[in-house]
């Protein structure tokens, strides 16, 4: 990597650095980070991990999806939503995640909320949508010195505080903005990654859900 941000690969094409070249994480960065999601359960799967991924690499929870996913319930949120403490236990016992309490209590708990907006606004996505951000907060060139120095946004505090007072629990604004990239609210990808323009044109094409 130079002062660029981009990394090469084998044939030459540039991507983000931050896939560090392990297959994995440059299959999460070339297919999904940054495309557009409006599924509620991926929404709040993502959310959620984020949540977990507080103190740790998102490598680390990436390579537990599979697991995280078989715990809770493929994410779905109306089944979560009815865990017990006897669920909790389970969790807690399970080696396949990340055995912290009050992360998967959180997530259970956000859960229930969750349940609440989409009563309130008929899915979650349409709910997280209503956030994206106006062209004017966006950087006009996304370049790595703006990547590395931007952790959080305007946006992304709104939503951390909108969230918070809605009872839900491990949304700081890092963690959301974090949520919002992956999610494709933004497209972080950086100037010269052979992902950027072909996401863009995902944005482009997408179907805001109202």
């Amino acid at each position: 990597m130079n002062e660029t941000g981009l990394i090469a690969d084998e044939e030459g094409k540039l991507r983000c650095f931050w896939h560090g070249g392990l297959a994995d994480y440059r299959a999460y960065h070339d297919e999904e980070w940054g495309h557009p999601v409006r599924d509620d359960h991926r929404l709040f799967e993502k959310i959620c991990l984020e949540g977990f991924q507080s103190g740790l690499s998102w490598l680390t929870i990436l390579r537990k999806r599979e697991n995280f996913r078989a715990a809770f319930a493929g994410f779905d949120f109306e089944k979560v939503a009815a865990f017990d403490d006897q669920e909790v236990e389970r969790l807690l016992a399970d080696p396949g995640i990340v055995r912290h309490r009050g992360k998967i209590v959180s997530t259970i708990n956000n859960a229930r909320r969750a349940l609440e907006m989409k009563a309130e606004f008929g899915s979650l996505a349409a709910y997280f949508w209503r956030f994206e951000p106006d062209a004017q907060e966006r950087p006009a060139r996304m370049d790595y010195v703006t990547l590395k120095a931007n952790p959080t946004s305007p946006t992304s505090i709104r939503l951390s505080k909108d969230l918070k007072k809605r009872g839900w629990s491990f949304v700081g604004p890092t963690t959301v903005y974090a949520f919002m990239q992956a999610m494709g609210l933004v497209n972080d990808h950086i100037e010269g990654c052979m992902c950027r323009q072909r996401v863009e044109g995902l944005r482009s094409a997408f179907e805001r859900p109202r």
